[in-house]
């Protein structure tokens, strides 16, 4: 006999995804039936030209409640999630690392941490030292100046500094699931391999992290190395294949997938 199937990590089946912008009651639908699954440990990749719903589907996974799943289903380690509200979806080990990460002032990147990472273990009393402990061996880890854990929350940061502090919460909260959206952009070369490297430090702890890259972008996808990548055109997925697919793309274009 033949070994029972598991259930995907992470699972999209049929969804459709409906926007208003203006508030008026005239939802506008964006994703018209995404299917996409995410084994524990790999690594896909979602690919599409402005407007083909990438950030869309991003905002969601997480549950921004200004997107409406009007079908279709969102599964998390077997579980049916569509309707979980955004905290409880993080709480249950889902990431998302933002394009644009908001600035909080006032607010310490450890003081923040302390408090996602006694949320996401729901331990009321977690430990300053430990917290601050754990933060320091990771920034060593990243290669992060220990300074940064005392600056305020994306206040004042860099590009670069934005999103080696998503990644600074990536590795401490501990997720199941990483959905990237776009953290490569607008970064220069060496900023993007300071960015992968720590994606990649953070699955050689945590090998069963399972990671959805949605980007423009090659560059990226060179240093992570996805298992799958899969093409998203006018809120659909119209293909998938290995990483040849994305240099495919990179020489071609979407032009051949937008007839």
């Amino acid at each position: 006999m033949g070994q029972p199937q598991t259930a995907p990590l992470f699972e999209i089946e049929d969804l459709h995804v409906s926007v208003d912008p203006e508030g008026e009651g005239a939802p506008i639908e964006l994703l018209r039936g995404v299917n996409l699954s995410v084994g524990a440990g790999e690594v896909h990749a979602l690919m599409g030209p402005n407007g083909s719903g990438k950030s869309t589907l991003a905002n969601a996974l997480l549950g921004n409640p200004d997107y409406q799943v009007t079908s279709g289903r969102i599964r998390f380690k077997g579980e049916d999630i569509t309707d979980w509200d955004a905290d409880v979806r993080a709480k249950a080990g889902m990431f998302l690392a933002f394009q644009y990460p908001q600035e909080i002032p006032g607010v310490p990147v450890r003081s923040f941490l302390q408090q996602a990472m006694a949320a996401r273990k729901g331990i009321a009393d977690l430990s300053a030292l430990e917290t601050r402990l754990a933060i320091m061996e990771w920034m060593q880890r990243l290669d992060m100046d220990p300074s940064f854990a005392d600056r305020y929350l994306n206040e004042g940061f860099s590009g670069g500094e934005k999103k080696r502090n998503e990644i600074l919460q990536l590795a401490m909260l501990e997720p199941d699931l990483a959905i990237l959206d776009e953290t490569d952009s607008g970064l220069d070369i060496d900023a993007l391999r300071i960015v992968a490297q720590g994606v990649q430090e953070v699955r050689r702890d945590r090998p069963d992290l399972g990671v959805l890259c949605i980007t423009h972008y090659q560059r990226i996808l060179e240093l992570l190395a996805p298992d799958v990548v899969h093409i998203l055109i006018d809120g659909r997925v119209v293909d998938e294949g290995g990483p040849e697919l994305a240099r495919r793309l990179e020489e071609e274009g979407y032009e051949a997938w937008q007839r």
